[in-house]
């Protein structure tokens, strides 16, 4: 069966009504990044961090998947399908996608300081005074700026047994996830769907990318229809 990789970013989710945090002077809700998605910040003011994650994670229970989703979803009926995500909340999931690899981590997870992999399931407010079965702080299970994507070398591994790549709702300028495409077959089709596409460097490399310059909820349920062949 043909295998078809999809790499999706923040504009996935900004169309089921998720904020996309950053704001064009770069802060996060108000907040410099730094402040609350870095180890510096968890250091030095952890309920700040705790409570900008508890209130990303509420807001998970009041939104839905939207088409673009669900139509990623369907694809797996003709397709074997593996979704890379950018994105920390379960929309993909709550979607029906069976094959989701989550890139920066998960809200409705968290991990112990003491011991990254030991990840348990979080659905509540995270306080300081919440410990791990040893003793340790529990934290947001987040990849934060500074340091490693430990699925990155998975997520290359997927691009690099794609027959199809479909990227949509990123920007593609934040590394290193926006350097994943460059890892597909050379003669793999692209397909990149945004409001706003902007070729990176690796996209610039490739002669057979297909731009969509359309939204995530609009674009990928006509995508879907083409790749399936309706």
């Amino acid at each position: 069966m043909e295998k078809i990789v999809v790499l999706t970013g923040a504009g996935m989710s900004a169309d089921s009504g998720i904020s996309t945090f950053r704001d064009a002077g770069g802060l996060w809700e108000g907040h410099d990044v730094m402040e609350v998605a870095s180890p510096q910040g968890f250091a030095k003011n952890p309920e700040l961090v705790l409570d900008f994650y508890n209130l990303r994670r509420k807001q998970l229970f009041e939104v839905e998947p939207n088409a673009g989703h669900k139509a990623l979803a369907e694809l797996e009926n003709h397709f074997e399908v593996h979704v890379v995500t950018q994105n920390v909340d379960d929309l993909h999931e709550r979607a029906g996608s069976s094959n989701v690899l989550h890139l920066h981590g998960e809200l409705r997870k968290v991990r112990s300081v003491g011991n990254p992999s030991h990840i348990l399931d979080w659905d509540k407010d995270l306080v300081l005074g919440d410990l791990c079965e040893y003793g340790h702080q529990l934290r947001p299970h987040i990849v934060w700026f500074g340091e490693m994507v430990p699925m990155l070398e998975p997520a290359i591994e997927l691009v690099n047994q794609a027959d199809k790549l479909l990227i949509i709702g990123t920007s593609l300028q934040v590394y290193p996830a926006a350097g994943l495409s460059g890892y597909a077959p050379a003669d793999c089709p692209i397909y990149y769907i945004d409001p706003r596409p902007s070729l990176n460097y690796e996209l610039r490399q490739r002669k057979d990318v297909v731009v969509i310059e359309d939204t995530a909820a609009n674009g990928t349920p006509d995508l879907v229809e083409e790749l399936v062949g309706r």
